[in-house]
């Protein structure tokens, strides 16, 4: 099993902070953000890690994380052109994931305490070609993906409405996701969105329509820190959380 932390994006939620260094690297207790997923990754036994970065802040990311061996990972580093979504920038580790790999995908500002594990252990069973997501319990579901499950196939996904006015559940996909190669073919066929990206919701929504999706639910704290709000309190429960 691989990983991928995707780690490009403007943060104009966090401006201006970010205009003096990507959002992935603002800090969270002791560390930049990013080490936190590269932790849990880690521990979840995944030590060959894609870095996927925009250009403007590829040395300090290369400075700060470098190989990867003081963080107990093996990194290798490509860099986003531009702005065009979180699936145009998954599609950047086609040639870091072969035929025979199946990987975990984390955006870079999605911080979270439980395990990854036993999720990992769960996507194992699953038969090629799926996929599983991650979800979590919200407050309020208007702001996220929401997930519409299979009323027969509990374990299913049948669809994920984009910030829906009136959600169908009180649960958010969050930022955790787990492909294979099959992906790559989902990603070359869906087409930019009316804001010019290439949405992860309609990829995983191509495995959802086939029957294909799966997911577990986190039980414990998560966060995307992209508010300064949310990056406060992350920095509040993630502190001792990497010894």
């Amino acid at each position: 099993m691989k990983g991928v932390v995707l780690a490009g994006g403007t943060g104009t939620r966090l401006y201006p902070l970010t205009r003096l260094i990507n959002k992935h690297l603002l800090p969270v207790g002791k560390y930049p953000m990013i080490i936190y997923g590269i932790d849990r990754l880690r521990q979840a036994g995944i030590t060959d890690i894609l870095i996927v970065m925009g250009k403007q802040s590829a040395g300090l990311y290369t400075d700060f994380l470098g190989s990867g061996r003081e963080f107990g990972v093996n990194l290798t580093y490509r860099i986003q052109e531009g702005a065009g979504g979180i699936a145009e920038a998954l599609e950047l580790a086609r040639g870091f994931i072969s035929d025979r790999d199946r990987f975990v995908v984390l955006l870079g500002d999605n911080l979270f305490m439980d395990d990854l594990a036993p999720f990992v252990d769960s996507y194992g069973l699953q038969p090629e070609g799926t996929a599983r997501v991650l979800l979590k319990q919200v407050k309020d579901a208007r702001r996220y993906g929401v997930p519409v499950f299979d009323k027969k196939q509990h374990e299913l996904i049948t669809e994920i409405e984009e910030k829906p006015a009136i959600p169908k559940s009180s649960y958010c996909v969050t930022g955790i996701y787990m492909y294979d190669k099959a992906v790559f073919d989902i990603i070359s066929q869906i087409k930019p969105s009316e804001r010019g990206e290439l949405e992860i919701t309609d990829v995983n929504n191509v495995y959802a329509a086939q029957g294909k999706l799966e997911y577990d639910i986190l039980q414990k704290w998560w966060s995307d820190a992209g508010t300064f709000e949310s990056l406060q309190e992350a920095g509040r429960r993630m502190k001792g959380m990497i010894p």
